[in-house]
């Protein structure tokens, strides 16, 4: 039986926001960290469970690139992680164990190292996955097949906030690319999606990616139960609506594997459930059948709780000791991850 993916952009892929910023990751020395955390687990895991997509801030720190978080543009020992090769290379040793993934990087780059960026990738054993600016679409066209690219080992795919890496160092400038909406508190308003002022307006067909960013400006884990819930199914509603009917390729969240019901792997499996075969999710899909025949599988609904807890309960650090108050209704979703490895769904007419 012959197996074809869709073409990379046809599909929707869960992306975390600070991907690095995660709750246990231990201060430099003697330092007291000072500032938010995003995710609960390491970047290891977070490919794992089935994210595709990665939202890293780089930044030159003691003569090396480190991961942080920003504070008016520079890095400092309270809000740095660490250097950013030791999270590339979990990436590397995922792309080597799982020969038919594809996962995209997103970098907030404050890299002024030159050539420093591309160098970091090659010493980190990326180059071999790259997948090149020269091969990306520029008008809006469709990307390769999902199975094009693993068939060609293009399985990595990095875009850069620095216009000038691309010519420079062969990354991808990521808004020539892709559209975006804003981020942080402005991205997340009930019936508004605002593109962000660097991005194309989300209706441009000049770019064919989309990435919707759906978190606040500052996270709180207990919210993000609810706000992964009924909020994000009605703001993915209303960036599609602004995108032209155009639905993301990703969602970039905080807390990704929080939520009341299904959550983010809910939305992504409903819409690639659509993408790939025209059912209502990915497992109602047959191998081979004419698009739109389903299995019959009744898709879960869920009732959105409130989380009621009154205080905030981020995890911000200002000590070793510190800890966080936790609502009781947030709990982490241990959902069953349908992975759509080389997307062995054909599309047929």
């Amino acid at each position: 039986m012959q197996v074809n993916g869709l073409p990379f952009n046809k599909y929707s892929w869960i992306m975390t926001h600070n991907s690095f910023s995660i709750i246990d990751a231990p201060p430099l020395p003697g330092v007291q960290r000072l500032t938010f955390y995003n995710q609960e687990d390491t970047v290891t895991n977070q490919l794992r469970n089935g994210v595709r997509g990665l939202m890293l801030d780089m930044y030159d720190f003691e003569n090396d690139i480190w991961l942080c978080h920003s504070f008016q543009g520079q890095c400092f020992n309270f809000n740095a992680f660490q250097p950013a090769i030791n999270t590339l290379k979990e990436v590397e040793a995922f792309l080597a164990e799982n020969p038919t993934e594809i996962v995209t990087i997103v970098i907030e780059d404050f890299v002024h190292t030159p050539k420093g960026l591309i160098n970091l990738f090659i010493n980190a054993g990326l180059d071999k996955y790259w997948f090149p600016v020269s091969a990306m679409p520029k008008e809006g066209e469709d990307w390769p097949t999902v199975t094009e690219m693993v068939q060609s080992n293009r399985r990595l795919l990095v875009f850069t906030s620095d216009a000038s890496k691309e010519a420079e160092e062969g990354i991808a400038y990521q808004w020539r690319y892709m559209v975006e909406n804003e981020f942080g508190d402005n991205g997340i308003q009930r019936g508004s999606c605002p593109h962000r002022k660097e991005s194309k307006p989300l209706n441009s067909r000049s770019a064919s990616l989309f990435l919707q960013n759906y978190f606040p400006t500052y996270p709180v884990e207990a919210d993000s139960c609810k706000e992964h819930s009924a909020p994000l199914v009605d703001m993915v509603n209303t960036c599609y609506r602004a995108a032209g009917n155009v639905l993301p390729n990703f969602i970039a969240v905080n807390y990704y594997m929080r939520s009341d019901g299904g959550g983010v792997f809910d939305i992504v499996d409903k819409i690639n459930g659509r993408a790939l075969c025209g059912c209502n999710t990915v497992t109602a899909c047959q191998v081979g059948a004419p698009f739109g025949s389903c299995n019959n599988i009744t898709v879960p609904t869920t009732s959105p709780v409130t989380n009621t807890a009154g205080s905030f309960t981020g995890y911000v650090q200002f000590s070793r000791s510190a800890s966080a108050v936790h609502s009781p209704k947030c709990t982490p979703l241990m959902a069953i991850i349908v992975y759509i490895q080389a997307m062995a769904f054909k599309r047929t007419f």
